[in-house]
């Protein structure tokens, strides 16, 4: 499915089987031009989403009359979207047309941001983000597949670079951003805000976008989605609702068995069709398989950071909104500041060295979060939320850039896919083992005091920094030399 994708991708004009559409074909200078800003702005969006609500929640928990831990739902629903539909994007590309899958993308994620942002309940509130995040999974993979059927090769290094910029700024800007429009509108206009932007994309959409087909499109392993589907929507769902009292031990244990063999009914069922949902043939490679792998692991302690550091700052240190988003940002500066030395730092020590040192140091900033409170100087919780950004930024990038480090390039769509997926997946896993561990030691949120509340994080930042810190051992299967092509460390070395 992802395969044909990426080989009609090759080139544009040469197969027989790719359908371009006039105004592909006669692509203007001035639509080139804006192509980069158009998916720029859909990953702009996409992302500014996955950050801006954290500082709100307490607000928004307050107004939908739902505890703070409720809100779990909320985030992780948006991720777990992204996960299940990420895997068909590259399918419905090729059938329906780049552009008409691209504008539908938009309309669906604007919709979604409507209906939330009207939203009065909180089952409500996690539908629609649901329906949010159909739209984002199809936008950014999407757009980035345009790219590579517009650009040159001598070109597309440059638009993919122009297009990574909005990754570094939104999870800059979100924090601050839901602070101020909490602290000076209403919680809501989070939402509103993506609609003006999504009516202006659907425009230039139709006026810009070249809509790329594929007329030998592969079947769409549809028993595949369903399977994988259920099992991990499921599977996150047990683990919202555990130690909740909502559901009985016996039925909670039922779910979770049946989440269990859906999901081993995909692997059974992925390994005896030619083209299924998700290539798992690829955990055959090492290097991939460690990257991936490591990178679930890691991210079930990590993703949940984003969720509890605003509730350390708003309910146990009494901060608003507006610092709190302020009292995130160094977090973005610091993976910011990484971009500039982590190359260097692949090159010198390796990939192996880093991803097992690294993993380490994160999990132990992570624990320092549990040093944080009423006591506090401030500048001493900027500067922990700086190298906690930088070093996990360093690991997300040596995690991600290592899944390629011996995948064939005709498997770098597949390989893609399935990071990507895994990566959305364990975010939203993460969320959820967050909200679950603060509730294990907070088991009464409403009526906690805020050296209770404090108390309960700290535990849980402990609890998920131990997380992280075990994923060094799937790090261990590494070798020293794997990656080396990817960080130029070979080239180092033997002109040295």
């Amino acid at each position: 499915m992802e395969r044909s994708a990426s080989e009609s991708s090759a080139s544009t004009s040469g197969p027989a089987s790719t359908s371009i559409d006039p105004l592909a074909a006669g692509l203007s200078a001035s639509s080139k031009r804006l192509l980069p800003w158009l998916v720029a702005v859909a990953l702009f969006m996409e992302s500014l989403d996955t950050t801006i609500l954290n500082t709100a929640v307490p607000a928004v928990a307050a107004a939908l009359k739902v505890g703070p831990l409720s809100m779990k739902a909320v985030l992780a629903s948006y991720t777990l979207s992204l996960a299940v539909f990420i895997p068909i994007s590259g399918w419905m590309a090729d059938k329906f047309g780049t552009r008409r899958l691209f504008a539908s993308a938009i309309g669906i994620f604007t919709l979604g941001s409507l209906l939330c942002g009207l939203s009065s309940d909180i089952h409500l509130l996690v539908a629609f983000r649901v329906l949010q995040g159909c739209g984002g999974a199809m936008m950014v993979p999407v757009g980035r597949l345009t790219l590579v059927r517009t650009f040159a090769k001598s070109e597309l290094l440059r638009a993919m670079s122009f297009i990574s910029i909005p990754a570094l700024v939104a999870p800059m800007l979100g924090p601050i951003a839901g602070g101020l429009i909490v602290g000076y509108l209403h919680w809501r206009y989070i939402f509103f805000l993506n609609v003006p932007i999504g009516l202006v994309g659907l425009v230039l959409v139709y006026l810009h976008l070249p809509n790329y087909s594929d007329e030998d499109v592969k079947p769409l392993d549809f028993v595949g989605l369903i399977l994988f589907g259920s099992g991990i929507a499921l599977l996150s769902y047990v683990l919202e609702i555990f130690g909740e009292h909502t559901l009985s031990s016996r039925e909670v244990i039922g779910l979770l068995t049946l989440s269990v063999f859906l999901l081993v009914g995909y692997v059974l069922h992925a390994r005896g069709i030619p083209y299924p949902l998700l290539h798992l043939t690829l955990f055959r490679i090492r290097t991939f398989r460690a990257a991936v792998t490591g990178s679930f692991v890691t991210r079930l302690g990590m993703g949940g950071v984003p969720f509890l550091l605003p509730l350390l700052y708003q309910l146990g240190l009494g901060f608003t909104a507006i610092q709190s988003g302020l009292l995130i940002m160094p977090q973005a500066l610091g993976a910011l500041c990484m971009k500039f030395v982590l190359s260097r730092l692949l090159n010198v020590i390796g990939y192996r060295g880093v991803l097992v040192s690294n993993t380490l140091l994160v999990g132990l900033l992570m624990m320092g979060f549990a040093t944080i409170g009423s006591n506090t100087a401030v500048w001493l919780i900027l500067l922990q939320a700086f190298a906690y950004g930088a070093f996990s930024s360093l690991q997300y990038t040596s995690m991600n850039t290592l899944a390629f480090a011996d995948t064939a390039e005709a498997d770098a769509s597949n390989a893609s896919t399935i990071a990507s997926t895994v990566q959305q997946m364990a975010i939203s896993f993460g969320v959820a083992i967050a909200g679950l561990t603060t509730a294990f030691f907070l088991p009464a949120e409403h009526g906690a005091q805020p050296h209770e509340v404090i108390r309960g994080l700290h535990l849980a930042f402990v609890l998920l920094g131990g997380l992280t810190m075990l994923s060094t051992i799937v790090f261990h299967i590494l070798r020293s030399g794997d990656g080396d092509d990817v960080s130029r460390r070979k080239v180092l070395h033997s002109g040295s």
